[in-house]
């Protein structure tokens, strides 16, 4: 049909070819926004790996680019353990994973509670894990649980206090590899282990106190207006990623094996997630009303879910990861460098973990405190409670 058309086109003239001139006009404007698209989507992971049997541990699981990975991971054999903060019996928990395991054909998507806002319900995990024996097989941890707080939104607090998008974004984060490391390190020294962090070109923006390395302050006293505090905590999470390598690393395995655990930093990209879409509408119904009417634009500019999540796949199931000793920065499904060279402070480095685990320390004990009066206080009520009933009892048999 096309060849008899263009035929016609030749013998008697494109005008003979009704609205032929419109679509000539037309063609090349599709054609830019074809190129355009292409361009924007990003690349595409290309690795394949056997992920049957592998066992891999997701954050942030449930939305998103983290939702796309699971999937990914799941069509291809992987035993997903998604960290969420809803209880598992919720209903929309439930449904999730029963939709994930129709879609993949793999019943091996299993969840635990963790509200990655409380230091207590991250440690209670985390324990848990470590104090099994034998040591629980691990063969990935991939961080895409993220948070900001929109241009003009109001900040918001964790349980224990902290600014949300820092405590979410690198704190919840530093406590949980701080107690999972041993569980990492215990890891067969056959098996190919990998922590991936998911995060964000912000991080060039992030200003750290105490980057000056001869500055008494400290990380932790931060501009917590919402894109500094974002960019900070991005900075801080690429920080400690490289630091957290060299704490693998320099672990001394008891069978004299070089140490399994490769650290890997993705960059997924511009990404239309839910906390996307919830920056670009300002938090507010007229910015949701001006997001839909502007949506052809975002559709062409930014990633779905399942092109932004080609990087972490590819960060998962490329050989070439597993090797090396230093950690890796991903974007675009190939190694890229860090603009930012306080990420390579050693001094830095150290003074941020430092800062995060006294941090941690002091909120974890106020946090006890908190629980130990509030279970006072309860059975006092409870006490009375019962003293009152007892005594409405004694009552009504006299």
């Amino acid at each position: 049909m096309p060849v008899n058309i263009i035929a016609h086109a030749f013998a008697e003239g494109i005008d003979s070819i009704p609205f032929a001139w419109t679509a000539v006009k037309v063609a090349p404007v599709f054609a830019l926004l074809y190129l355009l698209k292409w361009y924007f989507n990003g690349a595409t992971n290309g690795s394949e790996r056997n992920m049957h049997a592998k066992v891999v541990m997701v954050t942030g699981g449930t939305a998103g680019i983290g939702a796309e990975v699971v999937k990914g991971l799941a069509s291809r054999g992987a035993q997903i353990v998604l960290l969420v903060r809803q209880p598992l019996s919720d209903p929309f928990l439930v449904d999730y994973i029963e939709d994930v395991r129709t879609q993949t054909g793999n019943e091996l998507i299993t969840a635990e509670n963790v509200d990655l806002e409380s230091l207590h319900s991250i440690r209670q995990f985390a324990t848990k894990w470590v104090d099994n024996a034998p040591p629980r097989r691990l063969d990935a941890i991939i961080l895409c649980a993220n948070t900001m707080t929109p241009p003009g939104g109001k900040p918001t607090q964790t349980e224990d206090g902290l600014e949300a998008t820092w405590g979410l974004n690198y704190i919840a984060n530093f406590h949980l590899l701080s107690i999972l490391s041993p569980a990492l390190r215990a890891q067969p020294p056959d098996r190919d282990v990998r922590i991936i962090f998911g995060t964000c070109p912000a991080y060039v923006g992030g200003k750290m106190p105490g980057t000056d390395t001869n500055s008494k302050s400290e990380p932790g006293q931060l501009d917590f207006t919402p894109s500094a505090v974002y960019a900070t905590s991005k900075l801080a999470l690429m920080t400690f990623a490289v630091a957290f390598q060299k704490h693998l690393t320099n672990y001394v395995r008891p069978d004299k094996k070089p140490m399994n655990a490769r650290v890997i930093m993705v960059d997924p990209g511009w990404t239309r997630t839910p906390g996307m879409r919830r920056y670009l509408t300002f938090g507010s119904l007229w910015g949701l009303a001006l997001y839909l009417i502007t949506w052809p634009l975002w559709w062409l500019v930014l990633k779905s879910g399942d092109q932004g999540a080609q990087t972490f796949l590819y960060a998962a199931m490329e050989a070439q990861w597993g090797r090396g000793e230093g950690a890796y920065f991903l974007k675009e499904c190939r190694r890229s460098i860090w603009t930012r060279k306080e990420i390579d402070d050693e001094v830095l480095q150290k003074k941020l973990w430092e800062s995060s685990e006294r941090t941690v320390e002091l909120l974890e004990k106020e946090s006890a405190k908190r629980r130990a009066a509030e279970k006072k206080q309860k059975e006092k009520s409870e006490g009375k409670s019962n003293a009152g009933k007892a005594n409405g009892d004694a009552k009504q048999r006299k």
